[in-house]
């Protein structure tokens, strides 16, 4: 059996006191549904849906129609559970707590058949004082109940007035009343993705035991003071002092690079207490800030803070610090009404050039490091800079934005609400609070993070009225509106956190939305705020038809993945565009039908007598329709932030969604369309499908190794449009893709992500071009 004990704090030395011990309850659990006719073990972090998959209990839940098939899951009330013996003395401590530090989501907990408490907010962390039952040798369950049929009884019980939406269109094939449950709102199903409401441990699950006091958080926040032109740093401990005196001491903060060092005296008062810490650093010491990618380093730097405490106790910490400022810019612009929406870093205007991020899998224990640092290096990649954490999805793990401040990704952080109004009720909003709050002190630390964003597109759908409510009672849903991201969210965001600004919503008119009681009669305003716009039947290659806005921080359209990636969820029979599968995959009203309306604008159709063919063409003009969409654009958003035309312009900041896929099906996602460096750009004088003297380009390629990289020595015997580079089901990338080859010879560069030989991708390699439709 592995120990996963941890000693946490203990210093070594004469005198001193263990601070706390910690042991984990990773690992093997027993799962059990609801009448106890199914037992399985299952991991911890985890869901039922892995665990059942890893047992072969169910096929791939997204194969095929599986997202259907499976339904059964998420309506059944799952029991986790574990024994498990503690292998130190329990005795010798004061108080033990069990820690959890993800439930997804509504959960009873025993802790040796006694009920401990609650849970029923997937994106809270709980505590429970377990001092008074724990024993050497123990049993824990957590008895969810479904998400489905908890959010329906939510729903049903508020008999006051409806919350719309109650159920999603019927084309996404989802559940119903997710805003009455604090969970991924995607995983009742989205435009993009499927409906898998999971239920399981989903994060670290452990048992704390700790004598005199403990340090329950950590955080802190640096601050540039202009009058003073220095930095300094407010740190935030809160304890839990379980001693019946008070605990004197004193605390050292160092941060050595910045030879900065500072001693401060403290005395804790039994009970939950507040230790609050300013750090000056000298104006006389040079300090390096942190900068987005292409404006310069990503510098931090290593902190230590030791409290020295009576008894013998002693308890250290250790952080990076980053330096950085952001200021959210809206002030008039001369020659434009309205009020400009763009952001300074250390005091610097940037362009925010990036997509929006949706979770990497409905199931979150199968998004690995290495999948996230992949995503997101690609995003450096592609000469981002920014991406925006939609407020469909979670909070993401604390890697996601450890990466980010590493790589110098800006973050627009959504809190997780989106189109829906939701209810107001007590106990969901202090549920809300306790989620908020704890968030903003688990994520304030990070410099990519520049934004709050109270939630998607809710204000717009209020005022835009997409739930069809009477003008008599919309005042009722404005009020609740306010009382949900005014006065709790937003209040707790400017208590909680100073270095960044605040947002109601996505899109909002910022400023003038709080000017006119925090709802605006046209949240989509190109004069103020930041846009989302939508627009399949106007010819995307005429620019005119794009907003002159201050910032789009949504915009795109949809294509179908490579199929290759589809042939793996899928059966020859569905190899159709018309095909049931088709149909069930799209979950964007009238999808397919728009995808190819707007490719025929400008290219010829596949009129293969092959039905593969056409399909495997039909994707892949889907695509390059995407590719030319997006890039048309998003170089209009780029040219207009140094412009104004007919009292309409300088915008400041370009969001494409979307950045990454949940499953494989049609999305307005896009890694590709990109280069390492500024690309040669192309006009196409006409429309490619009226183009003369195009002739069926044969494209070779010899491929050889150079270390871990491949090099892909193209030729081709004619001009040809949107090569598309594919070797199936390896993983990597390609240096560019989706290019226009004009030269006779080219030479590109593929990155696997997992070890492949020259022989393998020489198997799956295969090469597309416009020619081969035509």
């Amino acid at each position: 059996m592995r120990l996963h004990l941890l000693l946490l704090l203990a210093l070594c030395g004469t005198g001193t006191t263990a601070a706390a011990l910690s042991y984990s309850l990773r690992g093997n659990w027993s799962i059990c549904n609801g009448n106890g006719s199914l037992e399985l073990p299952g991991a911890v972090p985890g869901c039922v849906h892995s665990a059942l998959f890893q047992q072969g209990l169910i096929q791939d839940s997204y194969y095929r129609f599986n997202d259907l098939n499976y339904r059964w899951i998420s309506l059944d009330n799952w029991t986790y559970s574990k024994e498990f013996k503690i292998p130190f003395e329990i005795s010798k401590w004061q108080k033990v707590n069990l820690i959890l530090e993800g439930v997804d989501t509504i959960s009873k907990i025993l802790f040796n058949e006694v009920t401990i408490g609650e849970t029923d907010n997937m994106f809270n962390r709980y505590s429970f004082d377990i001092t008074n039952v724990v024993r050497d040798v123990n049993s824990i369950e957590l008895r969810f109940q479904s998400a489905v049929l908890y959010a329906a009884q939510q729903s049903k019980a508020h008999t006051r007035y409806p919350v719309p939406p109650d159920c999603p269109p019927l084309v996404q094939k989802g559940e119903c009343h997710v805003n009455f449950v604090r969970k991924e709102q995607c995983s009742f199903s989205w435009d993009w993705g499927p409906s898998f409401p999971t239920q399981g441990i989903w994060k670290d699950v452990r048992i704390e035991a700790y004598n005199i006091c403990h340090l329950n958080d950590f955080t802190f926040s640096p601050i540039y003071d202009k009058s003073a032109q220095a930095w300094n740093l407010e740190i935030e401990a809160t304890f839990d002092v379980v001693s019946s005196k008070p605990v004197g001491g004193q605390v050292i903060v160092a941060i050595p690079k910045l030879q900065t060092q500072q001693m401060y005296n403290l005395e804790l008062q039994p009970g939950k207490r507040i230790v609050e810490l300013f750090l000056n650093i000298s104006k006389n010491i040079t300090v390096e800030t942190w900068w987005p990618h292409g404006h310069g380093n990503q510098t931090g730097y290593n902190m230590t803070i030791l409290f020295e405490l009576d008894g013998g106790l002693n308890i250290e910490k250790s952080a990076k610090v980053y330096f950085r400022t952001v200021e959210l810019i809206e002030e008039p612009i001369k020659g434009s009404p309205g009020l400009s929406f763009y952001f300074k870093i250390n005091g610097f205007p940037v362009f925010l050039k990036g997509s929006n991020w949706i979770p990497a899998d409905s199931f979150q224990d199968r998004v690995t490091s290495e999948l996230l640092r992949l995503l997101l290096q690609s995003v450096v990649d592609a000469n981002m800079n920014t991406l925006r954490v939609w407020g469909g999805g979670i909070y993401e793990q604390d890697e996601f934005y450890e990466l980010c401040d590493e790589l110098g990704i800006m973050v627009w952080q959504d809190f997780m609400f989106a189109c829906a109004l939701y209810p107001t009720d007590q106990g969901f909003l202090d549920s809300v609070r306790a989620e908020v709050a704890y968030q903003i002190k688990r994520l304030k630390s990070h410099p990519s993070i520049i934004i709050w964003s109270g939630n998607n597109e809710n204000e717009e759908a209020l005022m835009m009225n997409w739930y069809h409510i009477s003008i008599t009672d919309r005042p009722i849903y404005i009020k609740d509106y306010v009382t949900l991201y005014v006065k709790n969210i937003r209040e707790l965001v400017l208590a909680g956190d100073k270095s960044r600004p605040f947002i109601t919503s996505s899109p909002t008119n910022g400023a003038e939305t709080v000017a006119e009681g925090w709802v605006s009669r046209n949240p989509n305003s190109n004069y103020f705020g930041d846009v989302h716009f939508y627009d399949y039947i106007s010819d995307c290659w005429n620019w005119k038809v794009f907003p002159r806005a201050r910032f789009a921080s949504e915009y795109g359209y949809q294509s179908w993945p490579s199929f290759s990636t589809l042939e793996k969820v899928s059966s020859t029979e569905d190899w159709s565009f018309s095909s049931k599968f088709s149909l069930h995959r799209q979950h964007h009203e009238g999808g397919n039908k728009q995808m190819l309306y707007q490719a025929g604008l400008h290219f010829k159709l596949p009129e293969s007598t092959d039905p593969l063919r056409t399909f495997k063409d039909t994707i892949y003009l889907t695509q390059v329709m995407q590719a030319q969409c997006v890039k048309t654009e998003t170089e209009f958003y780029r040219r207009g932030r140094s412009e104004i035309v007919d009292q309409q312009g300088h915008t400041m900041g370009a969001l494409y969604w979307q950045l990454n896929d949940i499953w494989q099906a049609p999305s307005w996602a896009s890694l590709a369309d990109h280069e390492l460096l500024s690309p040669t750009n192309y006009h196409f004088l006409s429309s490619l499908k009226e183009a003369l003297g195009l002739c069926k380009a044969q494209i070779t390629a010899i491929i050889s190794q150079q270390g871990d990289i491949f090099v892909f020595d193209l030729e081709t015997s004619a001009v040809a449009p949107f090569v598309w580079l594919d070797v199936g089901s390896i993983p990597g990338r390609f240096s560019d893709n989706g290019f226009l080859m004009t030269e006779k010879t080219r030479t590109i560069l593929f990155y696997p992500w997992e070890p492949t030989s020259k022989s393998e991708l020489e198997q799956s390699f295969h090469v597309t071009s416009l020619t081969d439709i035509y």
